[in-house]
């Protein structure tokens, strides 16, 4: 009997543990372009760098909240990109390169071709139609990155500007966009 008491709770302890690591659903650059080809969605890019403080705090707490990786998974194609990788990301014709790979801190032509040259980590990127990107730099709390995936997951950005959806949700940032 104990032993089966024992080996019920051990069931309960690992489906409750599953049930709360929900994770998202990261894939390489190509992969979510491949799959908005097939099935469109907007992109979601994390702009990180291993040396990065602020980025592993990030992954630690802001994209571990279960109502965002939700979200996340439901809207966007999520994509990790280390700045300084040395792959080749080939997209829309185009090889994109780290061109010093053997230089420390060494910037990959794509994350400085979608952060504008302005290099800070992390910075997290909203790509959605027409290869249009908003970059979005620093940490953000999961409460505050849910305002701007709501804003273009929910296609906000085409009726009305961020600040008056910012305010239909009564919810300000606390550290300006």
């Amino acid at each position: 009997m104990n032993k089966q008491k024992f080996t019920l709770i051990l069931a309960l302890l690992f489906s409750v543990s599953t049930i709360a690591q929900e994770k998202i659903n990261w894939m390489s650059f190509e992969e979510a372009v491949a799959a908005t080809q097939k099935n469109p969605k907007k992109i979601f890019i994390d702009v990180y760098t291993d040396w990065c403080g602020w980025c592993k705090r990030l992954d630690a707490t802001t994209f571990k909240d279960p109502e965002l990786v939700k979200y996340m998974n439901e809207k966007y194609y999520a994509v990790k990109l280390d700045a300084e990788t040395q792959d080749t990301i080939n997209f829309a014709g185009t090889a994109y390169v780290n061109p010093n790979p053997g230089v420390k801190r060494s910037t990959h032509q794509l994350a400085y071709s979608i952060l504008n040259g302005q290099m800070s980590y992390p910075t997290v990127v909203i790509w959605y139609e027409g290869n249009n990107v908003h970059p979005i730099p620093g940490f953000r709390q999961a409460d505050e990155l849910m305002i701007y995936l709501k804003y273009y997951g929910e296609n906000a950005y085409k009726t009305m500007t961020f600040e008056d959806f910012q305010k239909s949700l009564n919810k300000p940032l606390n550290k300006g966009q």
